[in-house]
């Protein structure tokens, strides 16, 4: 089968426009990771996708130098690795920590040992034609998997009826995508190729339909994101509620005043010697300010009903 698709002028057509069409597809998040790096927040979105499509074009690549003569299999695989792994470096960057252990554990588990066990087991347990055979359907299941990893945030759009984490651009480079490594597999007749784009092509068009029946949605915020809303760090603090005020200041602590209630009490009538003792008792506001200023002020704490 070597060079075949340079032999095969139409599948070499159809494997070049592929390549062009796949490599626009792995640019198509571009705007979301713009927004990212403007944001410095991934905002929700997930890394599965990306991690998914960096281990398939890894297999793809492995599965290319096995035949030798997919060559253009390999530009565009070797592109996708390229790019994938630069989406997930800035995801990495401004992912909270929990999506950063996260990301961090499914990559590990998924395009180091899971793609080195594949590498082990086809190398020893199959020679030939039969290695072509087994990592063929292996990357059919994985293929598969790269189509259906966006797929993973239906039931968020369907819940928020909001389009704004499904990239419509992304769907539609998708499904073209497919209709082209189609047929570029039924030309050259590879089945590993030609088949996962079938189902490719049916995932595709079911998110451009989602996208058609809620882009024009009234979005829906749920309870829990509000809740999230309020709980999240300002410059490094968390917020306070807004009914609650605090003023602290340094010096002595306060006492907390629990209940204050006035009582009436009987007034006699005072004579002009007690009103002068008073006045010679009592300090002036100057002086009150000094006392506070001298000791410290105190912590007060108001709270509005």
């Amino acid at each position: 089968m070597a060079g075949l698709s340079l032999d095969h002028p139409l599948a070499f057509t159809f494997g070049l426009l592929g390549n062009i069409i796949s490599f626009m597809t792995y640019l198509a998040p571009l705007p979301t990771f713009y927004r990212i790096y403007k944001s410095k927040s991934t905002e929700g979105f997930q890394s599965v996708p990306y991690v998914v499509a960096l281990f398939s074009s890894m297999l793809w690549i492995y599965y290319a130098l096995l035949k030798s003569s997919e060559f253009l299999l390999i530009t565009v695989n070797a592109a996708g690795c390229v790019i994938e792994t630069i989406y997930i470096a800035v995801y990495l960057t401004y992912a909270p920590k929990k999506a950063k252990l996260f990301t961090a554990m499914i990559l590990l588990l998924l395009n180091v040992g899971v793609f080195g066990l594949i590498l082990l087991l086809t190398m020893l347990l199959s020679a030939g034609e039969k290695r072509v055979v087994l990592l063929g359907w292996v990357c059919v299941g994985f293929a598969v998997s790269v189509f259906v990893a966006p797929l993973s945030i239906i039931r968020k759009v369907m819940v928020t009826r909001s389009v704004e984490f499904m990239p419509f651009f992304l769907s539609l480079s998708l499904t073209v995508s497919a209709v082209v490594w189609f047929l570029y597999g039924l030309l050259i007749k590879d089945k590993y190729v030609a088949l996962p784009n079938v189902i490719g092509f049916t995932f595709g068009v079911i998110q451009m339909g989602l996208y058609a029946f809620y882009r024009n949605a009234k979005p829906m915020v749920l309870a829990k994101d509000v809740a999230d809303e309020k709980a999240k760090a300002v410059d490094g603090t968390l917020k306070v509620p807004e009914h609650v005020v605090t003023i602290a200041k340094l010096g002595e602590p306060a006492m907390e005043i629990k209940n204050a209630e006035v009582y009436p009490v009987e007034s006699s009538p005072r004579s002009t010697e007690d009103e002068a003792k008073l006045e010679d008792k009592e300090p002036s506001a100057e002086e009150a300010v000094g006392e506070v200023t001298s000791k410290g002020g105190n912590s007060i704490q108001m709270v509005h009903a």
